[in-house]
């Protein structure tokens, strides 16, 4: 009796790396993740009547990925999580005074791209309270490239 050899099946691993390569031949632009018009108490303002007081500040926060990080096989440790996003911008709130709306954005810009899969982050702060809405709209990094992503170079 001759022995049938049998192709060995794929283990699921393999699978799901064929499948990201071949997906990633076709992919030109990395995906994105975000969080809009997230609205938290904070304590911010370099002004007299902003000590010592919270006032509503709008978040907004679009985070661009590698081209190569997209989900495969549907679990959530393949992206980054825009929960990741929110628990920054909460932590940060909680963590007490901030004078400036730009420090309160370059803090959420350093920690979301502390994962290497985001390669470039727009963070959007506006103050709600106490007098027209007002704030500030930073790119990081401040490259032309990741200007590009966000529709602006």
């Amino acid at each position: 009796m001759k022995d049938k050899k049998r192709a060995a099946k794929p283990s699921g691993a393999v699978k799901s790396l064929k499948a990201k390569r071949a997906a990633l031949k076709s992919r030109q632009i990395g995906d994105g993740i975000f969080v809009r018009d997230f609205v938290v108490d904070c304590n911010v303002g370099v002004y007299a009547e902003e000590q010592g007081v919270t006032q509503k500040v709008s978040f907004t926060v679009e985070a661009r990925l590698a081209r190569d990080v997209f989900s495969v096989d549907d679990e959530m440790a393949e992206v980054p999580s825009y929960a990741d996003i929110i628990d920054i911008i909460v932590a940060l709130a909680r963590a007490g005074h901030i004078n400036l709306v730009e420090t309160f954005a370059e803090r959420i810009a350093e920690q979301v791209l502390a994962d290497k899969r985001v390669v470039a982050v727009r963070i959007v702060l506006e103050k709600l309270e106490r007098g027209p809405r007002r704030g500030v709209d930073i790119i990081r990094p401040a490259t032309k490239v990741a200007a590009r992503e966000f529709g602006r170079g």
